[in-house]
């Protein structure tokens, strides 16, 4: 899994937009709020519409909101559909998968599978709201 300034950023966005109690909010404070500059924030909520997390509303009051509840955003959805599988290696990816000349023996390969379901365990069990109300998910 690489996680660029993309997934990041775009987490930010939805924690700025979930922490604003559904109200509409304008690119500009979501900027000023995450640190994310207006052009490429600009970018990722056009994507992130097109995923179906917010919707916009053009115009003077106009701005971005959740389209859905916080507490039906899993981050390892957000992340998947931004930045590719969760895979650390194509050899584990489900998704995604690229073999490997080295893959029969390899004795890497159960390690970078436990770091991928590791990893798909806690995004995959972590929500928006969880992140809003400081709760992250542990099987501990």
């Amino acid at each position: 899994m690489r996680l660029s300034s993309r997934g990041e950023y775009a987490l930010r966005a939805l924690i700025c937009l979930g922490s604003d109690g559904g109200r509409l909010v304008s690119i500009s404070e979501i900027a000023e709020k995450t640190l994310v500059p207006i052009n490429y924030l600009e970018q990722l909520l056009l994507q992130l519409k097109r995923n179906g997390y917010v919707q916009s509303k053009r115009g003077v009051h106009g701005g971005y909101k959740l389209s859905r509840s916080a507490n039906d955003i899993v981050i390892g959805e957000v992340i998947r559909n931004l930045e590719g599988p969760l895979a650390p290696m194509g050899c584990v990816s489900i998704t995604s998968y690229e073999s490997c000349p080295l893959e029969a023996g390899c004795m890497l390969k159960p390690l970078w599978a436990l770091v991928r379901d590791t990893v798909a365990e806690l995004l995959d069990h972590t929500t928006l709201k969880d992140l809003l109300d400081g709760k992250v998910y542990s099987n501990q």
